[in-house]
């Protein structure tokens, strides 16, 4: 986040806001989002916008996204060793 705004990581705290502390307009913040959903290959419906107002906001929902267990992959079917019939 802090290369994205051009910042030191260590200056943007958890408490701090999108907009008020860190500066960001409202399309400053859907580029942010974007480049969040990039890193971290999720999706975040615009309806969960409106919840992320701080940096720590930003996190949770990021861990609540990311550590959510997947629906397993469903196995391909075992594979038979070709029958070797003498001819």
């Amino acid at each position: 986040m802090g290369e994205y705004l051009k910042r030191d990581p260590a200056s943007i705290e958890p408490r701090h806001a999108l907009r008020e502390d860190l500066g960001l307009d409202s399309m400053a913040t859907i580029e942010l989002l974007f480049k969040i959903e990039e890193v971290f290959d999720l999706q975040i419906p615009d309806q969960d916008l409106q919840k992320l107002a701080r940096v720590s906001d930003v996190i949770a929902y990021v861990e609540g996204r990311v550590g959510k267990p997947a629906a397993p992959a469903p196995k391909p079917p075992a594979k038979r060793p070709a029958s070797r019939e003498k001819g």
